[in-house]
């Protein structure tokens, strides 16, 4: 079983930051199911519970950031158990360069929460968390489309000429 992640979190530092959302995508021979951790949910156990039975992890730029933010947050170390593929280096490989946001344009991956970045992200829960309602179900939004989104950009990366 596959499974896309990405997580987001209140800052680039897992020292100073904390994780907000985890956006996990499982996808298996016969079944889909995107799963979100969210807030207090984020522990260790519920990471490793929603990853039972996962073989590869994918992720982009997952190498640099989720996985070891992963790692010094919740002390979880991912590349022990699963093998992980960075689509970043895969679009590499096929001459794409930029942000997650720039690849999904120049392949013509759509989303609807189109112009929401990282740091709006950041922003979003931040107004979560002072009490705005209307924030998360957008956060949840965004992240659900980071992650499904991988799985087209991995698809589409099998069909590249240079892949």
């Amino acid at each position: 079983m596959d499974a896309y992640l990405d997580i987001e979190t209140t800052g680039l530092s897992s020292v100073y930051s904390y994780i907000t959302v985890i956006g996990i995508f499982l996808v298996g021979a016969d079944f889909e199911e995107m799963i979100q951790i969210v807030g207090d949910d984020i522990t260790a156990e519920s990471l490793q519970k929603t990853l039972e039975g996962v073989d590869t992890i994918y992720t982009y730029n997952g190498g640099r950031f989720d996985i070891p933010f992963i790692k010094d947050y919740l002390k979880v170390d991912l590349l022990q158990n699963y093998r992980h593929v960075d689509l970043m280096l895969d679009c590499w490989r096929c001459n794409l360069y930029g942000g997650f946001k720039a690849v999904e344009v120049k392949l013509g991956i759509e989303r609807e929460s189109q112009g929401i970045n990282g740091w709006d992200a950041v922003l979003l829960w931040r107004r979560y968390k002072q009490g705005d309602a209307e924030a998360l179900p957008i956060l949840l939004k965004y992240n659900r489309e980071d992650v499904q989104n991988l799985r087209i950009l991995r698809d589409k990366l099998k069909k590249h000429p240079l892949y």
